[in-house]
């Protein structure tokens, strides 16, 4: 069985120390779902909050450049892109967001928070119109580059 990083040989919760890692370019790809009635998705356009999507678009791409602030062993990355993508589709919100570097470490955590942060203000943006909004799907579609190598989620 594989060894979880994040703990000393003591059980001890720890910083994974990278140092001696090289640095690599790095990537990944993350989505959410934010489940909302079709009612609450026609009127999003004439929210009196401004546009939903927009904001989330925004919002996830400020979350990625502060993952580290959010989950206490993330290391703080110096991203050299982040992305999110937020679509309206029949039964909902859909969300990807990106984040590449290069560094030492990966950026999944920094695409998972973005995506995450987004359909949370999606949420924000929409409450008061549907209580019974759903985040779904929160996962990592694909990330490139570390000693770990490439992943894809299969469908």
């Amino acid at each position: 069985m594989k060894k979880l990083s994040h703990y000393d040989d003591a059980g001890a919760v720890r910083m994974v120390d990278v140092s001696g890692k090289s640095e690599t370019r790095r990537t990944a790809r993350a989505q959410a779902f934010v489940r909302i009635r079709p009612s609450v998705l026609r009127r999003l356009p004439e929210n009196p909050k401004g546009n939903p999507l927009e904001i989330a678009r925004i919002a996830g791409i400020a979350a990625a450049k502060r993952t580290a602030e959010l989950i206490p062993l993330c290391h703080p990355l110096m991203l050299t892109h982040a992305d999110v993508e937020v679509r309206a589709q029949a039964r909902g919100v859909r969300i990807v967001a990106t984040a590449s570097t290069t560094a030492q470490t990966g950026v999944e955590m920094e695409a998972l928070t973005a995506a995450a942060v987004a359909a949370l203000t999606v949420y924000d943006m929409t409450k008061a119109l549907d209580k019974s909004i759903e985040i779904q799907n929160v996962c990592l579609l694909e990330k490139t580059g570390g000693k770990s190598g490439d992943y894809r989620r299969k469908r």
